[in-house]
């Protein structure tokens, strides 16, 4: 076997390798005598069929056969001889020769990546703490997911429920499929198009009401995204929010048995402090990505950001799918996911690069550790931590999120880390966007 390789670009490789006639002869051969021993032909006994027939019936066929081997068997070896790692499939194409057997492999090998611009990198961590403040606003959201309705005899207002009958015109045309009534909406809850709820305030239940609105360029509607809409309204009823009170049958819901007041600021506490670690700790690995992403030169194989295209597009297809619907239908443009791709496959290379040329190797406690954190907020800790256990694939999903996190420590020790001060809210607003 003979290899040879051509450098196309940067990245793009052009491998050439031949196999000798008298390999690809032997092969043949040894393929005529095996099918002369299985096929039929009129006029011969099984078993009995010249080769000579077998090589003029089956002759093409079996040279298609042995080239398909041939190039199944030689490809890695030729990799390997060559000390090629080919990033994505490889096109192969079979070259024309009258004596022997030859191909042209084409592919992408990965890219050599400099680790100098890690040292001094440049990386904000932020910092935060959980004040009495954030708890007592935290207590507050816990009731409101408790809220409960009650009817006022006044006008609407700003986060008030109101039930409304309604109808629309856009154009002359009625889109509303006529009245919609008893429609209830939380005036500040976002659920209409921007403007509509804003025109539900200060009106009292029996009061009606006519007024215009343009609807969104994006709106989900072709027929109605930017029209200007007629709107008639009337209110049925207005109420407002009840939160309870913070007494122990509260408390108990949230999982605080005694229904102390302190028992149950310091269970709210303990927990936002663990969601806030988790915060600060995905932020700052963010900003780690950001400054890799922005400062360390890479040459991209397209094959690998195809191959992330793809993978973004999956979950799509999914929905595409259970919806009865092919991907194509969705229109989505590759290029809607091109930066997203690129990113990941950048960071993914250098990610891996740090990895094997400082042999980090996945921490054991680390990843106990990890799985433990997890498990906190579940009734049975010990449960969820059997479980990763129990299975390889979960078990593994958690190793390779440690070994990333080893990376970005890695990274932060060589980089010059500026603190800043954020606050709690800053923290997890951002984590929930």
């Amino acid at each position: 076997m003979q290899v040879s390789v051509e450098k196309t670009s940067e990245l793009s490789r052009k491998m050439i390798v031949s196999v000798p006639d008298a390999v690809l002869q032997e092969k043949m051969e040894t393929r005529f005598k095996k099918l002369a021993r299985e096929v039929k032909v009129d006029g011969f006994r099984p078993g009995k069929v010249p080769t000579s027939m077998v090589k003029k019936l089956y002759g093409e066929r079996v040279k298609q056969e042995v080239a398909g081997d041939l190039i199944q068997t030689t490809y890695f070896e030729a990799l390997q001889q060559q000390e090629l790692v080919p990033a994505g499939h490889p096109s192969i194409t079979p070259a024309e020769k009258s004596e022997g057997f030859e191909y042209v492999a084409e592919f992408e090998v990965y890219p050599e990546i400099s680790l100098d611009a890690v040292n001094g990198l440049e990386v904000s961590r932020p910092t935060a703490s959980v004040t009495d403040a954030d708890v007592e606003k935290m207590i507050d959201k816990l009731k409101q997911q408790k809220q409960a309705w009650a009817v006022v005899e006044r006008a609407s207002q700003e986060g008030d429920r109101v039930t409304i009958h309604f109808s629309g015109v856009s154009e002359g045309e009625n889109f509303t499929d006529g009245k919609v009534e008893n429609y209830a909406i939380e005036i500040g809850g976002n659920q209409m198009i921007p403007g509509f709820e804003d025109e539900l305030k200060g009106l009292s239940v029996g009061e009606s009401k006519t007024f215009s609105i343009t609807f969104p360029e994006k709106y989900n509607s072709e027929k109605l995204a930017g029209k200007v809409a007629e709107f008639e309204i009337e209110m049925v009823k207005v109420e407002a929010a009840v939160l309870p009170e913070l007494d122990a049958e509260f408390i108990k819901a949230y999982g605080v048995e005694d229904g102390d007041v302190e028992s149950f600021r310091t269970d709210v506490k303990d927990n936002m402090e663990r969601e806030l670690a988790q915060g600060l700790k995905n932020k700052l690995k963010t900003a780690v990505m950001d400054a890799l992403f922005a400062n360390v030169q890479i040459t991209l194989p397209n094959a690998l950001i195809d191959q992330e295209i793809q993978a973004l597009m999956k979950p799509y297809a999914e929905r595409a799918g259970k919806a009865k619907l092919k991907l194509e239908d969705l229109n989505l443009p590759q290029d809607m996911f091109e930066n997203q791709a690129k990113r990941r496959v950048a960071l993914g290379l250098i990610l891996g690069e740090i990895i094997q040329k400082n042999d980090i190797k996945v921490d054991a406690d680390k990843v106990r550790a990890t799985i433990e954190d997890m498990a906190k907020s579940y009734e049975k800790p010990e449960d969820v931590i059997n479980w990763y256990y129990a299975d390889n694939s979960r078990l593994n999903d958690v190793q390779q999120m440690v070994l990333e996190d080893q990376a970005v420590a890695w990274v932060i020790e060589r980089a010059r880390v500026v603190d800043q001060s954020v606050g709690f809210e800053d923290v997890m607003d951002r984590q929930q966007a």
